[in-house]
């Protein structure tokens, strides 16, 4: 008797995916088949200040702060400038492919899906802060080691969830 049940509580599951799985290879979803109501059309969007944010923030300024950051970064012996300056002359070309995004093509041109018009952007300018992000890591690691990754990507997170807050 056990066997039988177990034999239809497997067939229902096989039905259940069977049917999401062709709603998924559709596009279409159960909810997507009615029209939505005009409240949910007006639904606004979630708010830009929440807990993940600033946590992330909080997090970048407390680094700062607690290592001396910026003081570090000038005076100190151990960075490697090459790679520093580097790092600085490939962040200054991917914060101007940013502002190029941002200021000219969505507010001055009005596009605001730039990987159709332009498709190499977005993977030019992924693969130029990578490489500023890799510079900078072998930039610093004489002065936090294996610190120096994770010290950099709080700083990195801090800033875009300041950004993203701001936009």
């Amino acid at each position: 008797m056990a066997d039988i049940l177990a034999d239809s509580e497997v067939q229902t599951l096989r039905n259940r995916f069977k049917k999401d799985s062709e709603f998924l290879l559709r596009g279409v979803s159960d909810d997507d088949s009615l029209e939505k109501s005009p409240e949910e059309r007006e639904a606004k969007p979630l708010p830009r200040i929440n807990r993940h944010s600033v946590f992330w923030i909080a997090a970048a300024v407390g680094l700062t702060y607690y290592l001396d950051f910026f003081a570090v970064i000038m005076v100190d012996d151990s960075i490697k400038g090459w790679w520093f300056n580097v790092g600085m002359a490939l962040l200054g070309v991917s914060v101007a492919l940013a502002l190029f995004c941002i200021l000219y093509l969505d507010w001055f041109k009005g596009i605001q899906q730039y990987d159709q018009e332009y498709p190499a952007l977005a993977p030019v300018t992924t693969a130029v802060f990578i490489a500023a992000s890799c510079s900078f890591n072998i930039a610093l690691w004489p002065v936090w080691s294996i610190f120096t990754p994770i010290i950099l990507f709080t700083q990195f997170m801090g800033v875009l969830m300041l950004i993203s807050m701001l936009g």
